[in-house]
């Protein structure tokens, strides 16, 4: 999770975009509670391979592992070297059952590992898959080749960003072959090389599918993650009791956090409102609300309004980073 996730600025220059809430959780701690509550093995480290992201995150990161019963690392890329570079910076977490994450997305799935093969490469198949990695499997489902954004059409099944190895240890030592050997694909180190390496002397990789495959890589696909993610919960009371809703109407499924106020207005379905909100007179729907952000006679859709800002009258469509003020 080292990447300055640029395309979901203004969001992230103030926010490392996994910790990003969706439905009241930041991305991180969605995506290592689905891991945790799906492995059938124990987990005892998560390892966090991020940027410069300060003690406070840092500390944060570390109570979401102990939360699932884990010990947390935390390891730094401090240079966008590629996929393969950032997670031999957690070289020495890379040991034994060894699951891999990229922490901007979400997943749900038949979560399974078959300790028979050496690994198991989650992908959805998808009409354009050019800007994945991809891999081509044969009539049992071993994957015999793979490609790191090709082109050309190959195939329609692309990689996720959720990975089971066997080896963790054999893992390390595919990925320092590439560094030492300068094995780079527009100037970055692959892990989809070392994937490939790994099956040229023998490895087996079988591939499983999700049933849902949810990007946070922009406002837009955000947005419907968090929509997505709400419809999934809801059987799930999702509203703070302590939030105070005066003369208004909410429209489940939604998540309100606690110390949220909302007067004279209609929100939802499928919106989220952080800790301490304040919605006045408003219509909101299909939209991610931070923390301490005020809004007053709005209707808005498919929207994302940072931390501490204020949104004062009209109908649109918005994406507004933290502590800022439109009128």
């Amino acid at each position: 999770m080292a990447g300055m996730g640029k395309r979901m600025r203004p969001h992230t220059l103030t926010i490392p975009k996994p910790l990003i809430p969706i439905a009241g959780k930041p991305i991180v701690y969605r995506l290592v509670e689905d891991i945790a509550g799906l492995c059938d093995e124990k987990i005892d480290e998560i390892a966090f391979i991020i940027g410069d992201f300060g003690k406070e995150v840092e500390n944060n990161l570390i109570k979401i592992a102990e939360e699932v019963g884990a010990k947390g690392s935390i390891y730094y890329q401090e240079e966008a070297l590629g996929t393969a570079h950032a997670i031999l910076c957690a070289e020495k977490s890379l040991d034994g059952h060894l699951i891999v994450a990229f922490a901007d997305t979400l997943f749900y799935a038949d979560f399974k590992m078959d300790t028979e093969c050496d690994g198991i490469i989650w992908t959805n198949r998808i009409e354009n898959p050019s800007a994945f990695g991809v891999v081509e499997t044969d009539e049992n489902g071993i994957v015999k080749k793979l490609w790191e954004k090709p082109t050309e059409f190959v195939s329609d099944q692309a990689i996720i960003g959720i990975y089971y190895f066997r080896d963790g240890a054999y893992l390390k030592k595919q990925l320092q072959y590439l560094l030492d050997n300068e094995i780079k694909v527009k100037g970055e180190y692959q892990l989809t090389d070392a994937l490939d390496n790994m099956r040229k002397e023998g490895a087996k990789f079988k591939t499983a599918s999700v049933t849902h495959w949810l990007d946070c890589g922009n406002k837009d696909a955000t947005v419907l993650t968090n929509k997505v993610v709400l419809e999934l919960n809801k059987d799930k009371n999702l509203v703070s009791p302590d939030a105070k809703i005066i003369n208004s109407v909410v429209i489940a499924p939604c998540f309100i956090d606690h110390g949220a106020v909302i007067t004279d207005s209609v929100i939802g379905p499928y919106a989220s409102l952080g800790e301490k909100s304040k919605i006045t007179h408003s219509v909101i729907r299909n939209s991610i609300i931070l923390n301490n952000a005020s809004i007053n006679g709005a209707n808005i859709d498919n929207s994302m309004i940072g931390n501490f800002s204020s949104y004062d009258g009209k109908t649109d469509e918005l994406n507004i980073g933290d502590y800022s003020e439109v009128k």
